[in-house]
């Protein structure tokens, strides 16, 4: 196990209400949320990027004059936090986020490795939005690691399910990708894998050797267990207002610095150091 533990935050949700919440949209408010992270002990912010016409920033963009006005308000405020470039689209078309990864080339961007129905039921029993499918075939992976390879992107493959974590396994043997994998456990989504630290070890085994991995852990009290049970196996963490809204004690975040600086604690307990940003670029290789 590394005593170095990457932190990453994600800054704000891709469809988060910033009416109702407290979440960065703006460049200035982004940068103002990557300080707050990495004064606490993050090194890499993972990104949503939101469309920045009045009363439309609940809603995201691929506009790629945005996007770079974003990065560049994040990297002036804080050079060397490491970027990570949300990529979720639904569709077949990636054009869009194509296109930012090949004006931007983030160090790392996000791959979602397999479909997933996205469901989540109300109290009542109605659902929460009507429900979806988060499709993510495989030629669709292949088109984002092929624009990714040729622009020396790491992908960070997002697995919401016991098998989409077994398919990257499947998507290295076929040759669709160069390097160890990497992957985030996505855990806590009602329609996927359960936020449980129990079922960490499992699949770990599921892992290539030499995977680097690291657990997104979304909901409430149940996330900071998850992210314990991460760090005991040597896993690294993620945690910002895109994940949970809640503290380890119960009190709504004010910002992602809050939550940052619980994670950063927590990997203290456990006796894993916060990696510096130039450890997370040699732990991750990356050449961006």
């Amino acid at each position: 196990m590394s005593d170095k533990a990457i932190i990453t935050c994600a800054l704000t949700g891709v469809l988060t209400n910033p009416a109702i919440y407290n979440v960065p949209v703006t460049p200035e408010q982004m940068a103002d949320a990557s300080e707050q992270a990495w004064n606490e002990g993050a090194v890499i912010v993972h990104c949503h990027f939101r469309d920045q016409r009045e009363g439309m920033g609940h809603l995201p963009t691929w506009d790629v004059d945005i996007v770079g006005s974003i990065i560049a308000a994040i990297k002036a405020r804080t050079p060397d936090m490491i970027i990570n470039m949300s990529t979720g689209i639904g569709g077949p078309d990636i054009s869009g986020p194509a296109a930012c990864i090949e004006a931007h080339e983030p160090s790392t961007a996000a791959c979602n490795a397999g479909t997933l129905n996205y469901l989540k039921l109300k109290s009542d029993g109605t659902w929460a939005w009507p429900p979806h499918i988060f499709d993510n075939p495989v030629d669709k992976v292949q088109k984002f690691l092929d624009v990714m390879k040729a622009h020396n992107v790491i992908p960070e493959f997002e697995c919401f399910d016991t098998g989409i974590v077994r398919s990257v396994a499947l998507y290295k043997k076929a040759g669709m990708f160069d390097g160890d994998p990497h992957i985030s456990l996505v855990m806590g989504v009602a329609s996927g894998q359960a936020a449980k630290a129990s079922w960490l070890p499992l699949l770990k085994e599921e892992m290539l050797p030499g995977t680097h991995w690291q657990v997104i852990a979304v909901g409430r009290s149940e996330v900071w267990d998850l992210h314990r049970g991460a760090l005991e196996l040597g896993g690294d963490v993620r945690t910002g207002l895109e994940d949970t809204f809640y503290l380890p004690n119960g009190d709504r975040a004010r910002n992602n610095g809050d939550l940052v600086k619980a994670l950063t604690s927590l990997a203290r307990e456990v006796g894993r150091e916060p990696a510096t940003a130039e450890e997370a670029r040699q732990i991750l290789k990356i050449k961006n």
